[in-house]
């Protein structure tokens, strides 16, 4: 049980990691070498080879179908790994995108009180902002823009109340509404009339945020 709880705790950092990366964003090279330890590690060993075991001549083939399968495994998790660092970078209108919004849910659902679901929601709003800028710079992205502000606002207020309850007065939630109105503040001369009033309401909903208490 204990062994299946950090493997559940060493995913949940790693999506958590990737989910920080800006859009566009590769893995630190120590993210990418550590996952490659981890992987190697659980590949590699085997709680049923006792080390420095030496077994017949023999029998030494047999050894090769668990080999296989351990490396069929490391094969696995690191797709599976490759398949996340993907997700995590779609934006809406990508084939991964449901992906990685059930994710996110996912990650919120597992946390263990109000004070992490809140941050982990407010990291979702910052994702969102980033997704904005990102959709504006392409060509199809404009009828997605109102649909990922929209989110972007469900998600802040929603995380906001969470770390309200939890951490009143938390400088937590200063921190958020600063560095999201330096992501948001610059895009509003791209956005249509629709798109401007929901970005300004928004911002002047993140301005009270900061206000002196």
């Amino acid at each position: 049980m204990g062994r299946a709880r950090r493997e559940r705790e060493l995913v949940l950092e790693h999506l958590a990691e990737l989910r920080s990366l800006p859009l566009g964003g590769m893995p630190e090279p120590a993210f990418r070498q550590r996952l490659r330890a981890e992987l190697l590690s659980g590949a590699l060993s085997s709680p049923l080879d006792p080390p420095e075991q030496r077994e017949p001549a023999h029998r030494r083939p047999a050894r090769r179908r668990p080999l296989l399968s351990q490396l069929a495994t490391l094969g696995l998790a690191a797709a599976m790994m490759i398949s996340a660092f993907a997700t995590y970078q779609s934006v809406p209108g990508d084939s991964l995108y449901p992906l990685k919004r059930a994710a996110e849910s996912t990650l919120v659902r597992l946390s263990s009180d109000d004070a992490e679901r809140g941050e982990r929601e407010l990291a979702s709003a910052k994702t969102r902002a980033r997704e904005v800028a990102s959709l504006l710079g392409s060509s199809d992205g404009g009828p997605l823009v109102g649909r990922t502000l929209k989110d972007m606002e469900e998600s802040t207020r929603s995380g906001i109340s969470r770390l309200e309850r939890a951490e009143p007065r938390s400088p937590k939630i200063k921190t958020f509404a600063r560095d999201q109105k330096k992501v948001v503040g610059p895009i509003l001369k791209q956005l249509d009339d629709t798109q401007l009033a929901q970005a300004e309401g928004y911002l002047d909903y993140i301005e009270g945020l900061v206000a002196p208490d």
